[in-house]
């Protein structure tokens, strides 16, 4: 029996995942976790004809009964209101991703944790320090979802060649903000098809996509049904592999520790980092092998340049949250 867990479940990006995942006939049970109205969001989400069960649990009380001997726990939690400075956004956030880490840990340790909470390279680093702390730390399992990286890379590489999106899946490494956000448009056939100052236009689009939503949604501080659908696409392959049993690839930011052989290569071309998105090979236990990056252009190598002190700062952020005094 296969159970998820969505933790902000009648959120901005957890109502339209719960709708997305209530479709994949692989889940036997989706467990809804928020703070409110979660019991609605199920008995209506149950109507849909498949066969999987729908659980609605309400308030931090019920947390330990949503997360229970789940395979997957999803944390797409974010602030309803776009909070006035990033360090609003971060201490908002923090909070909910540490609490729901921590009963994680406790309840539902083998979970693959697939976390979407922005900022995701801080919130990432969180997640590992508290399963660190309940000493069931796996790196293999601990996922941060970058795949709407990819998904606005192809999209836009499409628009300039006036090709289909689906044809295409354009890489993207680093991180999931601004600047750490890489894609790789040289290693596609296609890129031989754009001008320089057409994949420059791309990467910025891509950087700071979010941005562009905010603006036109007057101040909300969130993409969710883009969010939600990159997000669905990356837990269909980690089903893939959980449930048949097959090595899925993506792209996504984690420890490098789930592949320390794998790590060194990355780690010679963009230092030391203990943090990356790289492209991964998944399996049923969770990470298999880290990729290295592979050739890359001379623009490329530049923007990596930048992501390395970037990415060491806001992973310090995340850690020292955790770490705080007072805090287990």
């Amino acid at each position: 029996m296969v159970k998820v867990t969505i933790c902000g479940a009648t959120g901005g990006i957890g109502h339209p995942l719960s709708v997305l995942l209530k479709q994949v006939n692989l889940i036997d049970h989706l467990s809804l976790y928020d703070i409110v109205n979660t019991q609605g969001v199920a008995i209506d989400l149950s109507h849909i004809d498949t066969k999987g069960i729908v659980t609605g649990h309400v308030g931090h009380a019920s947390l330990k009964e949503a997360v229970q001997d789940s395979d997957i726990i999803l944390i797409p939690a974010v602030s309803n209101r776009r909070p006035k400075t990033p360090q609003e956004l971060f201490r908002i956030n923090a909070l909910s991703v540490r609490d729901i880490a921590d009963a994680a840990a406790r309840y539902s340790p083998k979970a693959f944790m697939v976390i979407m909470s922005n900022p995701v390279n801080q919130a990432v680093p969180i997640v590992v320090e508290v399963f660190k702390k309940h000493k069931v730390y796996d790196p293999r399992r601990i996922f941060g979802v970058t795949t709407l990286d990819i998904v606005h890379a192809s999209t836009l590489v499409a628009y300039f060649i006036d090709a289909d999106p689906r044809s295409l899946r354009i890489p993207v490494v680093g991180g999931h903000s601004g600047l750490t956000i890489v894609p790789l448009i040289s290693q596609v056939k296609v890129s031989r098809m754009l001008s320089q100052s057409q994949i420059e236009a791309v990467t910025r689009r891509v950087q700071f996509c979010s941005d562009n939503v905010i603006n036109v949604e007057d101040g909300l501080h969130r993409s969710p049904l883009s969010i939600a659908y990159a997000a669905s696409r990356f837990i269909f392959s980690l089903l893939n592999a959980i449930i048949n049993g097959k090595t899925v690839v993506e792209y996504t930011y984690l420890n490098l520790d789930a592949d320390p052989v794998g790590a060194a290569s990355i780690r010679a071309e963009v230092g030391e980092l203990e943090y990356f998105a790289p492209k991964v090979d998944i399996g049923p236990q969770g990470v298999v092998k880290i990729h290295p990056l592979g050739p890359i252009s001379s623009y490329e190598k530049r923007l990596l340049r930048i992501v390395s002190p970037v990415l060491k700062e806001e992973v310090k952020k995340g850690v020292s949250f955790v770490h705080r005094p007072g805090y287990m």
